[in-house]
This record gives structure tokens, C-alpha cells and sequence, in this order.
């Protein structure tokens, strides 16, 4: 606004200026052109002029303007190509995003063939193929993608390389991201989730390892994938109990003592007959942490001095006295080595506690041993019932009862 009021005084000044020049000026032109002569004034001289250059400048615009009408005519056709060709494209990802892949892959099909961003055309087009579970017309389009000139091959790659691990080729997935110059974090996770897919545990933990530098997940998350992938390692190793030994004095101190990992490494020694080892575990595991799932797996295996883990148990007994678990493992220790008293004392207590159908079948059994039938057949019903229970519990997804 300013700008156009600036112009405009300054136009009506140069008019009042002009006006006052022409008005004090009295010179004229003479123009002689045998036998013609012609005489005008100064001021209108100037006046046509001025028309002339104006008239001039309004010629030659339109001839410019009239070379310049294919070129500009073609400019405004590609320009509006272009527009089409991304509102096309804008379609395509928004019904892609909507789920609506068969659509999508219409849509990006038009916008490669406009030519416009066709390496990201062809790319959202096998995305959504490989909705459609259109394989052949998925690899059809990377293959285009990949034709494309000056197209950005990283994108291309880890497209190709995610698209493959939804289909669960895996090692195609890995030797394509091996033709990456240089593996960033969203490669790096899809090499992990590819070694996963392979049972490949070793370098699943490395490439864990590398993605947690780079803080690529959240701590807890990152746990649970570690402690996923230490068990499976340790389950690969499972062949023989050397082997599985040698494999868990790899794992770092602090990681043998969290539940769940040495959980699962109790389980696998035991299924090797492997007991000292796995009463090891338990008992250092359960130094670090109090852990109640993994009291339970202290007497399901046989072998080693069952004496030395009652005792073990009983020393536990003293800060934990009224975990029914802790009693239940007793009992069963105690039934293990006959001492029929101190293991009718410790399932009687577990079941004063909490009653759960392990500890009722358990001691039924006891009372069957000692010649008690009423007594066993009465806790034998009571197991039943709550075994029962619990999986009704389960069925229906309500509440969780203990064994």
C-alpha cells in the first residue's frame, strides 16, 4: 500500500512538473522537406514523441509476446501435467494410509506413468501390490523404480528389503541390504528383525548391542528384546549339556540373574538332566532378585543333594514366610525325601496361604502314600476343582489363579 502511494505522488509530481515546463516554454521545431515546411512546437513535439515510443513499446511486446505463445502455451500444458500428476500422487498415498491399497496402487500406477517423482510412484505402488499380496506386479514395480534415472537407490533398497521381510524372505531381504553403502538405524533394524526370522542369534545380540548405542529403542523395550534373543541363543545351544553350559557362562553376570532369562535356562538344563547346574542358577538368580516362578522350578528336577536345597529353602523361609510358593517347593522337597511330616506341614501351610490345585494334587498324593485314601481322594477333588476354575479363568480372560 505504501509502495503504490509512493508512485502514485511521485507521477502526479513529474505531471505537474512537466505542466509547468511546457507552459513557460515558447521554443518550437522546424522541419524542412522540399517544398514542404513544418512547423511545430517544442511541446508537441515532445508529446508525439513520447506517443511514438509508447506506440513502439506496444509493437514490440506483441510480437514478443506473440514468439513467445507456443513456448508459453507448452509451459502452461506441463505445468498443469505436473499438478495432475501430484494431486495423483497425493491420492495414491492418501488411500494407501486408508488401507485402500487397490486404489492406491491405481492411483500411483497413473502418477508413474505422468512421469512425475516416478521413483516414489513405483515405490508406492509395490507397497501397495504387496498389500494386494500381488507379488509379480510388486517386483514389477521395483524393477521400475530401479530403471528410474537419478533415483535414490537407499530408498529403493530399504523399500525392497522391508517389502521382502513382510513376505518372510529373509536372506533376500538380508543380501539386499548388504548393497547399502552405509547401514542407518532404520536398516540396521530391519537387518536385526531378518537375522530373527533366520534363528541367527548371534548376530541378532550384536546388531541389539549396536542399536542400543544409537538408543533406537526405549530401555524397556530394548530389554525385552535382549532377553528374547538370549534365550532363543541359549535354545539353540541346547544340543548337549556342554554346549548349552559353554553358551550360558557367555552371558553377562547381571543378565543370568534376571527371572525370566535364567527361568528359561533352568528349563533347558533340566530337559538335558542337567540339575546341579540348574539348581545353580536358581539359587544365585534368586540372591539378586526374589522371584517366586523361579522358587517353583527349585524342586522339578531330581538329581543333586536334595538335602542341601531344603536346607537352602529353609534359609529362604526366614524372609519369606508366608510365600505360599517358597512352602509348596518345600513340601515337595520334603516329599522327595520322605520326611513325611515337615512335607505335610509345608502343603498344609501353602495351602493355608493360598490354596492352588499344585499344592492340593501334591498333597494328596502324600496321603495316598501314607495310607490316608480319604484324605488324598478329599484333596484330589480340591485340586480338581481348582485346576477346573483355572482354566475357566483362562478361557474367559478374567483373572489369573496361581499354581
Amino acid at each position: 500500500m505504501l509502495r503504490a502511494l509512493t508512485w502514485i505522488v511521485a507521477i502526479v509530481a513529474v505531471a505537474v512538473g512537466l505542466t509547468l515546463l511546457a507552459r513557460y516554454s515558447t521554443g518550437y521545431a522546424l522541419f524542412v522537406w522540399p517544398p514542404y515546411r513544418i512547423e511545430l512546437s517544442l511541446n508537441f513535439l515532445l508529446l508525439l514523441i513520447a506517443a511514438a515510443f509508447v506506440a513502439l513499446y506496444i509493437v514490440v511486446r506483441m510480437v514478443s509476446a506473440t514468439v513467445r505463445l507456443p513456448a508459453q502455451v507448452r509451459e502452461y500444458r506441463a505445468a498443469r501435467r505436473r499438478r495432475k500428476a501430484r494431486a495423483t500422487f497425493a491420492g495414491a498415498l492418501h488411500e494407501y494410509l486408508s488401507g485402500r491399497y487397490a486404489r492406491a496402487e491405481k492411483a500411483a500406477r497413473r502418477a508413474l506413468e505422468m512421469g512425475e517423482h516416478a521413483d516414489l510412484a513405483a515405490l508406492l505402488a509395490a507397497r501397495a501390490a504387496q498389500g494386494l499380496r500381488a507379488y509379480d506386479r510388486r517386483d514389477d514395480y521395483l524393477a521400475r523404480a530401479a530403471a528410474v534415472a537419478g533415483s535414490d537407490e537407499a530408498t529403493r533398497l530399504v523399500t525392497e528389503a522391508e517389502l521382502f521381510l513382510e513376505q518372510g524372505r529373509a536372506r533376500e531381504a538380508l543380501e539386499v541390504l548388504e548393497r547399502l553403502p552405509r547401514r542407518h538405524t532404520a536398516a540396521l533394524r530391519l537387518e536385526l528383525a531378518a537375522h530373527q526370522q533366520l534363528g541367527n542369534w548371534d548376530k541378532t545380540l550384536a546388531l541389539l548391542a549396536e542399536l542400543n548405542r544409537r538408543k533406537a529403542f526405549d530401555p524397556e523395550k530394548a530389554a525385552d528384546l535382549r532377553r528374547i534373543a538370549l534365550v532363543e541363543h541359549l535354545r539353540s545351544r541346547a544340543t548337549d549339556l556342554s554346549a548349552l553350559e559353554e553358551a550360558w557362562n557367555r552371558v553377562a553376570a547381571k543378565e543370568r540373574t534376571d527371572a525370566r532369562i535364567a527361568a528359561a535356562a533352568v528349563r533347558l538344563f533340566m530337559g538335558l538332566g542337567g540339575c546341579t547346574q540348574a539348581h545353580r542358577i536358581i539359587e544365585e538368580a534368586l540372591e539378586s532378585a526374589w522371584d517366586s516362578d523361579l522358587v517353583a522350578l527349585y524342586a522339578e528336577c531330581d538329581g543333586g543333594d536334595t538335602l542341601r536345597r531344603i536346607e537352602r529353602a529353609e534359609s529362604w523361609l526366614k524372609s519369606y514366610p508366608r510365600d505360599a510358593v517358597l512352602l509348596l517347593t518345600l513340601g515337595r522337597l520334603c516329599s522327595a525325601q520322605e520326611l513325611w511330616g515337615k512335607a505335610q506341614s509345608y502343603l498344609e501351610a501353602s495351602i493355608a496361604v493360598e490354596p492352588t490345585y499344585s499344592a492340593h494334587f501334591s498333597l494328596a498324593g502324600l496321603h495316598e502314600k501314607l495310607g490316608d485314601a480319604e484324605a488324598a481322594q478329599r484333596h484330589y477333588r480340591q485340586s480338581l476343582t481348582l485346576a477346573l476354575a483355572q482354566l475357566d479363568a483362562a478361557s474367559g480372560g478374567q483373572r489369573r489363579i496361581p499354581i
